[in-house]
């Protein structure tokens, strides 16, 4: 059955394409079928953590309808088992993407073929990064220990849980209005916090306020945080979970700890993923550890989220 792992970050220079590189050649050596896909819209560079050459169709070919399908776009990356669909940084408005043909993009990454679909999202919470990052009920956000990493990983996750619970409901519904005012106040240092949403939804409908209880019931994001340096990093993840399930009401798992590796910036240089040639090194450990326990972890069904009508195409992408 094949797993899509969405991977984000809530800023950029936390490592997060080197970490879902490794994390594929990790999943792959452990007799995995894996595809990385390049989701990094505008700033693409997955295949040169790869030491792939950027001389292949990558997915802007079938943004813009060159390429008929995403599989016809997998390039061998010479690592068995390992493959993976190239970005297009180089072609203009790719980060432009239209909603409807960000919803072929999921459907055709629900088709492809493989054991585990990593995404490498790019860094940030606009929709269109959110809205795949909800493609799965478990995705991974890589942060490290900076104060600045550690808060746009809280804020990347009320982002999610907003973006979830509004396309809960139809375009144009009170529900969605609510939704819309209550993410204009603030959570932290106002009284409020999701339970308060919740309290609110009740004044539409038992049934509306249970739905965002079942969708915020099967989020169930993990976290990595990487380029650690001592104890005291090791428990930011821990406190960032506690922080998130108090204010935001969503369990969060603490899946991996990865200590800074000096190596690792010689390996993208060499163009040789660091895992490829020391995956007994403390950081390949490591790594293999995240991998065995997403093979090992079922994923749980990811929460349905309600598709816009053609109506959108006039009014233009809501939230």
């Amino acid at each position: 059955m094949q797993v899509i792992i969405p991977i984000a970050s809530g800023k950029g220079g936390v490592g997060k394409t080197v970490f879902t590189a490794n994390l594929g050649i990790a999943l792959a050596s452990l007799g995995k079928t894996v595809i990385l896909v390049d989701l990094d819209l505008g700033s693409s560079n997955l295949h040169t953590c790869l030491g792939v050459k950027n001389r292949h169709a990558g997915i802007g070919s079938f943004i813009y309808k060159k390429a008929e399908s995403l599989e016809s776009l997998l390039v061998d990356t010479g690592i068995p088992r390992l493959f993976l669909i190239p970005g297009d940084a180089l072609l203009p408005g790719t980060a432009n993407l239209p909603y409807f043909r960000k919803l072929k993009i999921m459907k055709e990454l629900g088709q492809l073929t493989a054991d585990f679909v990593l995404l490498d999202l790019g860094a940030g919470s606009s929709y269109n990064v959110v809205d795949f990052f909800l493609m799965s009920s478990s995705g991974l956000i890589v942060t490290s220990p900076e104060t600045t990493a550690i808060l746009s990983s809280y804020s990347f996750l009320k982002t999610a849980v907003f973006r979830l619970l509004f396309r809960t409901f139809p375009s144009k519904s009170e529900e969605r209005n609510f939704i819309s005012e209550f993410m204009t106040e603030r959570l932290e240092g106002s009284g409020n916090d999701f339970s308060d949403l919740l309290a609110g939804m009740e004044d539409f409908s038992q049934e509306a306020a249970e739905q965002c209880r079942s969708q915020l019931g099967k989020l169930y994001p993990r976290i990595v945080l990487n380029m650690g340096a001592s104890n005291q990093d090791l428990l930011l993840g821990s406190k960032l979970r506690s922080i998130t399930t108090r204010n935001v009401g969503i369990k969060m798992e603490y899946i991996g700890f990865l200590k800074r590796e000096e190596g690792i910036s010689r390996s993208i240089i060499e163009r040789r993923p660091f895992y490829q040639n020391h995956p007994d090194s403390q950081f390949g450990r490591a790594m293999t550890l995240i991998a065995k326990k997403l093979i090992s972890t079922p994923i749980p069904e990811a929460p349905a989220l309600f598709e816009e009508n053609e109506d959108i195409r006039q009014l233009g992408e809501e939230f």
